[in-house]
């Protein structure tokens, strides 16, 4: 819209001056009661929310398009734009416009952001709301990402070099899931990871000019952030990517927050050689914190294992199972604790009774950091500490925990929080200091007499009327007041010989004269003003009260976080006494040895079946690949799934769905499942699933744990064979991998590798099947299967009948076309032949089948699908 801006009113021209200098912004511009937009945001904003737009007089012949928010509602409003891909800049009136000549001082006091939110209505307060730096350097081929999440004051950064370098920036920003990104012209070199945060996440992106991410420029006041002298004191390099990350970061949170950064306290260096490596897809597959499909919380891991009682510690859970622990020792502590919290029942249950009037520490500090705490929210500080003695109280009774005793010792009682606040503010103060009644009566004298004033100011214009007619003997005399004057003394002409030489004559009347003294006019000055005074002191002392409590950032961070802490752990004892898990031992042989394991979910979610338990063994000598077969809807992802969340569940510290599990620390967990995820654009099926395995066979380690879904489905059948028995052989083979694989197949063409290659074992999902019906046990049994039960499979899906049956007369003529085949097979430089795979079938049959269990007829019926499977395969 184009506007002479030579011609509209100084208010508008002071508008232009403010949106230039946010030009990427609406631009919430504060007048009286309401943030107005004018123009082109008016006319952007009322058609996104659905505001009325109307016009205002603005110097020119047409009226500015006009919308606008009331200021109380206005993080709604904030909330809602932030949410539909815009970004606000809060325009503030700097001046009080009742002592204001002219034009209000107005300015931006913060630009929101979707990685900048700090106010806990626009947050999720189980979720932290990250904004991410990425530094590439392309010189040093090294890149670091800084994360930081403002409204809780949590940092951390990562560094990366080397071939993997842009797989290990595509893992971090999985796992953070930020809501914004932000980066310099350099960072587009790194096409995968720029494809990455275009196709799969949704968060939004700002490019900031490379002078922003100076580490000599920046280095210093970003130390000071964390209150460093030097940069190098927190385990950052001096001008590397990792500097100039963190620098480009802190310059965007000031840029935007519009002050200097003080709600941080700790940079968190995060390497792989403290949490388990996954990938999205092992993130999304494994359905951690959200389901597949739907993305809810519930049908996740997140929400089995989700007893918190605090918004902190909710947080926190949420982090864990993003990040399994690879210590063994930090792992065995966690499970000491919960275990020593399932011992004591009745202090779990007390310690969680604390935690439910625990309020969200972290966020509350944030608001008292950046000045916007109201008094309730300090209020509920103060609540929240006076739990804190009672909870150490209870952690003292666990002393056989170590965790637990460092957790107790590093939560402060923050007596000081509690004795200031409940000294200084109301039991149940308004939710604004604006209107007062916020500081309690006998915190300060200067502000109890100018209530006293305030509430008893007739008193005191009474008593004087008293005094004056006792000390000069005029018994009709009295006090008035008009607002051209104020408070007056009103004496009859009868008494005017009695009128003291003092007092100051203002007016004559008809038979009565008006007079003023000193101190009626201080009294008046003391009443009429008492009001205002009362007001702005009681703003100033609650800033003070609230400047205080920033004193104490550190201690209530490090209580926060401890707090927080064990909120999970009572989670993962509540959870292991109501789902009857237990403890797992963390062994070092690099085995994993489940008895009769559970998937966590699935288990819950099953309402009119029990669930069908699995035992799990796999090694690093002869048991290093599992290859599983059965038909399809038998069980199979689900058995390797509750297999991968078990050892998954062990490293974050959790008790496991199993009778006895012992587990070898992995050091990361990469699956191949299904094609259900989102297809990246122009690639098909199979290309997204090879590009996947691709992943796999480049980042495994003989410690890793994968899982592997159907490989080589998307393409032929040869094809397929061939693929995923190269993949197969890859990954068993220890001379280039040898890591603990779960493989998934319907080519039972690889059920022979068990004869040709260490380390493999067969294993199927068992089957009753009785005449034309087949019914899944759910079962994982030794020995592979040839049979898919795909027609089968069909007919239980609801394919028409004529249509099953033209399957298996099809099914029928292919199988005797091919009986006569041989399949010939290389592994290195060995060759096998498949024979005899008829007879190797109907003696499988035959071993899964309880004889005594078939009436006659059956055992008829049996007979001849032996009989057929032995002709299949001759």
């Amino acid at each position: 819209m184009e506007i002479d801006r030579s011609k509209i009113s100084p208010m508008m021209q002071q508008y232009f001056e403010v949106k230039d200098k946010y030009p990427g912004c609406v631009l919430f511009f504060r007048l009286g009661d309401f943030y107005e937009m004018f123009f082109d945001d008016a006319v952007t904003v009322s058609k996104a929310l659905e505001l009325t737009l109307t016009g205002r007089d603005c110097g020119l012949e047409e009226r500015a398009p006009m919308c606008g928010v009331p200021y109380h509602a206005a993080d709604m409003y904030i909330k809602r734009l932030i949410d539909l891909g815009f970004r606000v800049a809060v325009c503030e009136q700097l001046t009080d416009p009742a002592e204001t000549k002219g034009i209000v001082v107005r300015d931006v006091i913060r630009v929101v952001t979707p990685g900048t939110l700090t106010e806990s209505s626009m947050l999720d307060d189980g979720r932290n709301n990250y904004i991410c730096s990425i530094f590439y350097d392309e010189t040093d081929k090294t890149c670091a990402v800084a994360s930081a999440d403002i409204s809780t004051g949590e940092a951390a950064l990562c560094a990366f070099e080397g071939k993997d370098l842009e797989a290990g920036v595509i893992n971090e920003l999985s796992r953070c899931q930020p809501a914004e990104v932000i980066f310099p012209e350099s960072f587009l070199s790194l096409k995968n990871v720029a494809d990455f945060i275009k196709t799969r996440l949704n968060c939004a992106v700002t490019l900031r000019d490379a002078d922003r991410f100076s580490p000599e420029q920046k280095r210093g006041e970003t130390a000071s952030v964390f209150g460093a002298e030097d940069i190098r004191v927190l385990g950052v390099s001096e001008s590397g990517a990792d500097c100039a990350a963190l620098c480009g970061l802190f310059d965007y949170i000031t840029d935007t927050q519009k002050t200097s950064v003080s709600r941080f306290t700790e940079l968190t260096l995060l390497n792989g050689e403290q949490f388990m490596g996954l990938d999205l897809n092992a993130r999304r597959n494994l359905e951690l914190t959200e389901t597949l499909r739907s993305k809810e919380k519930k049908g996740s891991l997140l929400w089995v294992l989700d007893s918190t009682k605090t918004s902190m510690g909710r947080r926190m859970l949420k982090n864990w199972i993003e990040q399994p622990l690879k210590s063994p020792a930090r792992i065995i502590e966690r499970l000491d604790a919960v275990e020593s919290l399932t011992r004591k029942s009745v202090v779990l249950s007390d310690i969680s009774a604390l935690l439910e009037r625990v309020y969200d520490l972290e966020r509350l500090m944030t608001k008292v950091m950046y000045k916007s705490a109201n008094p309730r929210d300090l209020k509920s500080l103060s609540a929240t500490a006076m739990q804190l003695p009672m909870i150490k109280e209870e952690l003292a009774k666990l002393g056989d925990s170590k965790l637990l005793a460092k957790l107790n010792a590093d939560i402060s009682t923050l007596e000081d929080i509690v004795r200031l606040v409940e000294n200084a503010i109301m039991d149940e103060p308004p939710i604004s200091v604006k209107d007062g009644g916020v500081i309690k009566e006998g915190f300060n004298e200067e502000l109890d007499g100018l209530r006293h004033i305030m509430n008893h100011g007739r008193d005191i214009i009474t008593e004087i009327e008293q005094r004056e007619k006792d000390s000069t003997g005029i018994k009709n005399l009295k006090i008035g007041y008009n607002r051209v004057f104020g408070y007056y003394l009103e004496v009859t002409r009868s008494y005017y010989d009695l009128i003291p030489e003092g007092w100051i004559r203002k007016q004559t009347l008809a038979n009565a004269e008006r007079f003023i003294t000193e101190e009626l006019k201080n009294a008046e000055n003391s009443i009429l003003g008492a009001k205002d005074k009362a007001l702005m002191l009681e703003a100033d002392i609650f800033a003070e009260v609230r400047d205080f409590l920033a004193t104490k950032l550190e201690s209530v961070q490090k209580t926060a976080s401890s707090v927080a802490a064990v909120d999970v752990l009572c989670s993962f004892a509540e959870v292991a006494l109501r789902n009857q898990y237990v403890k797992p031992d963390i062994s070092l042989d690099g085995s994993i040895d489940i008895k009769a394991g559970r998937h966590p979910v699935v288990e819950l979610m099953l309402t009119e079946e029990m669930f069908v338990p699995n035992d799990v063994y796999m090694d690093m000598k002869s048991n290093r690949m599992s290859i599983i077969t059965g038909p399809n809807m038998s069980g199979k992802s689900t058995y390797m799934r509750q297999t991968a969340l078990i050892v998954l569940m062990a490293q974050i510290g959790s008790f496991v769905p199993a009778d006895s599990a012992k587990i070898s620390v992995v050091d990361k967990i990469f699956t191949r499942v299904g094609a259900s995820d989102d297809l990246t654009a122009g690639q098909s099926t199979f290309m997204v699933e090879m590009s996947e395995v691709s992943d796999i066979l480049k980042n495994a380690t003989p410690d890793s744990l994968v899982i592997l879904d159907e490989v080589g489905r998307g393409t032929s059948t040869f094809d397929g064979v061939s693929i995923a028995r190269a993949v197969a052989e890859h990954i068993c083979s220890s001379r280039k991998l040898g890591c603990k694989t779960l493989f998934a197949t319907h080519y039972h063409e690889l059920i022979g590798l068990e004869n040709e290659l260490e380390g493999v074992k067969n294993y199927s999902i068992a089957v009753n099947k009785h005449g034309g019906t087949i019914r899944f046990l759910r079962k994982i049994v030794r020995g592979g299967v040839d049979e898919s039960y795909g027609v089968d499979v069909a007919k239980l899906a609801g394919l028409p009948p004529k249509v099953v049956s033209r399957a298996k007369e099809l099914l029928e003529e292919m199988e005797r076309s091919h009986a006569s085949e041989r399949v010939t097979v290389t592994v290195d430089t060995d060759q096998m032949s498949f024979t005899g795979q008829g007879r190797e079938a109907a003696l499988n049959m035959l071993e899964k089948t309880n004889i005594d269990e078939l009436s006659d007829g059956e055992c008829r019926e049996l007979l001849r699908d032996m009989l057929s499977a032995m002709e299949g395969g001759a």
